[in-house]
């Protein structure tokens, strides 16, 4: 139980690191080119942080969906606890 604890905490701690780096760069003004959606919205168009989530330039409800379902998956399928690693 302790080994899998100490898993997920490393798990977990790696990702806020990756949301730190993506909030720290973001702010900075760094943006990913090229467009988010088939309508050529910028990634640039967007707010930086939960503005980007719940604020009236927010993005859509159905990209938020994807996000956090993607989120999932990953959790679920890639960032697996593999015995002896």
């Amino acid at each position: 139980r302790f080994d899998r604890l100490r898993y997920v905490e490393l798990k977990h701690g790696r990702i806020s690191q990756l949301a730190f780096l993506g909030q720290i760069t973001t702010r900075g003004g760094t943006h990913l080119p090229g467009s988010i959606d088939y309508a050529g919205h910028s990634f640039s168009s967007y707010p930086n942080g939960l503005a980007a989530l719940f604020g009236p330039d927010s993005v859509p409800d159905r990209g938020t969906v994807q996000i956090f379902c993607f989120i999932g998956l990953l959790e679920l399928f890639v960032m697996k606890d593999i015995e002896g690693t």
